[in-house]
């Protein structure tokens, strides 16, 4: 089998609902996603999508189009290990988002080589996982108790608060109020997103220990390797970080030498791909740690996330970032959480999902090549 053609079509988002997941993060607004494809002499179309709500494919386009796709014409897409690891050598010309679209395509050309899920193809270990709730900034500290609420009664059994504008104090205030409005009985985590020094830190820490929070993601900055190690040792609440830490998924074992995490973190943008993401999930398997997957980006992600969640056993959630219009867009179906707060298994052979063509072709701005 030879790959034989590649494309990317740029399309359309429009009437994105405004989102923002602290000042550290871009909002989402008007943006384009691409529609990756890389059709096989055997027939097989191995798809992705690239692009997010908060940021448009066109900044990750050209070195995917100019380095890799060149890369990857006449290859056997099946030799997956070999072409992520010249994918993964291309980061001076190509961003992470890029190799990482490539490297999903090519799983979804094995899995329907092989006639199987992925997670069946990585080695299958749940049909079902709980899913958190994962607020977006909201525009007052009352909301995040009305939303946990409102979620709860949907079957939620998590949720993750971004907290609010306006620092330590209301951060505190939120986590508060959130667990006095859902009682004892539902797990709650919260993700400042690298909002906080070191002092401040400890302080909403000691008060997430006092709440029974199950996670505190990201409380300093991304590569605070410094800082990170001193809060672990000052706080019993477990710290989830890495998921934006510098230098893919092979800074993750300094992370775990210098005892600066309890949970590891990624997704297949950020980390390059599904091929890093079970390999990061595998050392931290070794380590007897959590390897907990961050949301996506946008909906195929999520599906293909899916299914790599499904086949390893060190993690916990499936993560649905909110306000669901800000992240669901462009497939036939979507991943639909259940009225007890699961998410199931996918089961057609690839990713398994289906790009609405009708829309996409609707949309469309660019086919590159």
């Amino acid at each position: 089998m030879r790959i034989d053609d590649a494309s990317i079509t740029l399309f359309r988002w429009d009437d994105i609902p405004p989102a923002q997941y602290g000042d550290r993060n871009p909002a989402a607004g008007g943006s384009e996603l691409g529609l990756l494809e890389l059709r096989t002499d055997a027939g097989i179309t191995g798809r992705a999508f690239l692009g997010a709500s908060f940021r448009s494919a066109r900044l990750d386009v050209e070195g995917l189009v100019r380095h890799l796709l060149p890369l990857l014409r006449g290859e056997n897409p099946l030799e997956r290990e070999r072409l992520f690891a010249r994918l993964h050598g291309m980061r001076r010309a190509a961003t992470l988002r890029a190799i990482g679209c490539c490297d999903v395509a090519l799983w979804d050309i094995a899995g329907q080589a092989a006639g199987l899920p992925l997670h069946a193809l990585m080695g299958g270990f749940r049909r079902r996982i709980p899913a958190y709730a994962s607020s977006s900034t909201l525009p007052s500290e009352e909301a995040y108790p009305d939303q946990a609420l409102m979620l709860k009664s949907k079957g939620y059994r998590a949720y993750k608060i971004h907290p609010p504008k306006g620092g330590l104090e209301a951060a505190i205030r939120v986590c508060r109020a959130v667990r006095r409005a859902v009682g004892d009985d539902m797990v709650l985590m919260i993700d400042p997103a690298g909002a906080f020094r070191f002092p401040d830190a400890v302080r909403l820490g000691r008060v997430l220990e006092e709440l029974r929070f199950h996670w505190y993601e990201d409380p300093l900055h991304e590569d605070d390797l410094h800082n990170y190690p001193l809060l672990r040792q000052k706080i019993d609440v477990p710290i989830l970080a890495t998921e934006y830490a510098s230098g893919g998924f092979e800074i993750m074992g300094t992370w775990i030498e210098r005892g600066a995490t309890d949970y590891l973190r990624g997704d297949v943008a950020v980390k390059g791909g599904l091929t890093p993401c079970l390999k990061a999930a595998h050392l931290a398997e070794a380590y007897a740690m959590n390897f907990e997957v961050h949301h996506g980006g946008n909906s195929w992600n999520n599906v293909a996330q899916l299914h790599l969640i499904m086949a390893i056993r060190n993690t916990e959630y499936f993560e649905v970032l909110l306000p669901e219009g800000a992240q669901k867009y462009g497939l036939l179906r979507d991943i639909e959480v259940d009225a007890e707060g699961f998410v199931h298994a996918w089961d057609a052979p690839g990713v398994g999902a289906e790009p609405d063509m009708e829309l996409i072709r609707a949309k469309a701005t660019a086919v590159l090549r």
